[in-house]
C-alpha cells in the first residue's frame, strides 16, 4: 500500500521492538557488541545511529527517493554534495545562487582546483552554453533566493543528461509537499531542514536525497569520514517537528497568497516577488511556497519600515511557524561583494517575508501600519489601537 506525505509523516515503521507512540531518543555515542568480530547495525554514533537512521528513512520517503543522508546543516548537506567532485571538476551554478553557497563556491572550491561558472539557469540554453568536457554537477535552486525566479527542472536534466551531468536541486523553498525535483529528472535534492522542515527555528539541519546509490554511498562516505552526520538530539527534534510539516505547509501558504495580494495593492511597494502565477512553477510545483521577496519604492524607508512592525521577528533565516522578515542586502547574501549584490537586484531596497502561521488579517493590518509609519504621518489603526490598549 502507497501511503501519502501526510501519512508517512507522522507514520515510523524503525524500533518495531518498542511499543511507543513516538521514537525514543537513543542519548548514546556507541552501541556495544555481544560478540567481538559480529556485525552490529550501530557502534559509534558518528558512523550511524537509530535516531538519524529514522530521520534519514522519513526524508527519503518525502522525496519519494530510496536514499537519505542527514547533515549537521543545510551548507553542510549542499558541501557535501558539491565534495562529490574531483580537483578538476567543473560546476555550473546560478548566478543568484544563496550567499552561503556563493561563499562556498567562490572561497573554498577553488582551493581544491574544482572550477564553477555561475549563469542564468533560468535559460537552458545558457545552461548548455556553460557546459565544459570537464562539467560533472549543474546545481539549481528554484525558486531562487532572494528574487523567487523559476528555473524548469525538467528542461536542465534533459540538457544534463546528454552530456552525462549530475543535477543537484536545492528544494529548501518548496518543500517536498509542494515540488518534488526527483520526479522532474533530477539526481539529488538538498533541503536545509533547519527551515521548513523542522520549522520551529530551534536546530540547524541539512538533508539530501538520491536514487543513485553510487551517490548515496558517497555521501554516506563523505558523512562518516567528515563528521557531518546530524546529531542524535537534533535528528530526534527533527523526526518530532515532520509529523506537522503538512499542517504547518498547507497553512503559510494560504496565509502567503493572502498576504502577496495586499502587498500588490500597495502604491509603496514597487515590486512582489513570488513564483505562484508562473507557468513554469505551476507545472512543476503545487504552488509557490510560503517565502516571497518585495521592494519598497524607496530604498531609505526600509529601517523605518522594518522597525515599525510589531509581529514579524527581524532575522535571517525562514521556514519558522513565526513570521521572519530578513534583509537580504546585509544578511543572507552579505557574503555576495556588493557590485555583484547590485548587478543582481539584491539592493537596499528589497525585503525578504517568510509567512508563519499568525492570523494573516493581522500581519496584514501589521504591514499597512508600518507602510503608514515609514511613508506618512503615523496613523492609528484598529490593530495598533487594540495592541497598546492590551
Amino acid at each position: 500500500m502507497s501511503l501519502s506525505s501526510e501519512t508517512n509523516l507522522i507514520k515510523y515503521h524503525q524500533f518495531p521492538h518498542i511499543l511507543a507512540a513516538n521514537p525514543p531518543l537513543y542519548d548514546s555515542s556507541t552501541f556495544p557488541t555481544a560478540l567481538i568480530g559480529s556485525e552490529v547495525p550501530y557502534d559509534y554514533a558518528r558512523s550511524g545511529h537509530p535516531n538519524r537512521a529514522l530521520l534519514e528513512e522519513k526524508l527519503a520517503a518525502l522525496e519519494d527517493a530510496e536514499y537519505g543522508i542527514a547533515y549537521n546543516s543545510g551548507i553542510g548537506a549542499i558541501s557535501a554534495v558539491f565534495f562529490l567532485l574531483k580537483s578538476g571538476d567543473h560546476l555550473i551554478i546560478p548566478n543568484d545562487v544563496y550567499g552561503g553557497t556563493y561563499r562556498l563556491c567562490e572561497h573554498v572550491l577553488p582551493g581544491f582546483n574544482i572550477e564553477v561558472t555561475a549563469v542564468d539557469t533560468t535559460n537552458p540554453l545558457a545552461v548548455e552554453q556553460a557546459i565544459q568536457e570537464n562539467t560533472k554537477l549543474i546545481h539549481l535552486e528554484t525558486p531562487s533566493n532572494p528574487l523567487f525566479k523559476v528555473t524548469d527542472i525538467q528542461a536542465i536534466a534533459d540538457v544534463a543528461k546528454k552530456h552525462n551531468i549530475l543535477v543537484s536541486v536545492d528544494n529548501t523553498f518548496l518543500t517536498p509537499l509542494s515540488q518534488k525535483p526527483l520526479h522532474l529528472g533530477a539526481d539529488i535534492v538538498i533541503h536545509s531542514a533547519t527551515k521548513f522542515l523542522s520549522g520551529h527555528s530551534d536546530l540547524i539541519a541539512g538533508a539530501v536525497v538520491t536514487n543513485n546509490a553510487e551517490v548515496a554511498e558517497s555521501l554516506q562516505f563523505l558523512q562518516n569520514t567528515l563528521g557531518s552526520g546530524l546529531s542524535a538530539q537534533d535528528s530526534w527534534t527533527l523526526t518530532k517537528h515532520l509529523k506537522t510539516l503538512y499542517v504547518r505547509w498547507n497553512q503559510s501558504v494560504k496565509n502567503t497568497e493572502k498576504i502577496v495580494e495586499f502587498l500588490k495593492s500597495r502604491p509603496e511597494i514597487t515590486d512582489v516577488y513570488y513564483p505562484g502565477n508562473d507557468e513554469i512553477n505551476q507545472r512543476q510545483a503545487e504552488n509557490g511556497g510560503a517565502v516571497l521577496g518585495f521592494r519598497l519604492s524607496e530604498a531609505e524607508k526600509v529601517p523605518t519600515f522594518a522597525k515599525a512592525l510589531k509581529i514579524p521577528q527581524i532575522a535571517v533565516s525562514l521556514g519558522g511557524i513565526q513570521t521572519i522578515v530578513s534583509h537580504p542586502a546585509t544578511m543572507s547574501h552579505a557574503s555576495v561583494p556588493e557590485d555583484v549584490r547590485n548587478e543582481r537586484g539584491i539592493t537596499f531596497d528589497l525585503l525578504r517575508l517568510s509567512v508563519g502561521l499568525e492570523d494573516p488579517d493581522e500581519l496584514i493590518a501589521d504591514f499597512e501600519a508600518a507602510l503608514e509609519e515609514a511613508y506618512y504621518e503615523p496613523v492609528s489603526t484598529n490593530f495598533e489601537q487594540e495592541r497598546i490598549s492590551s
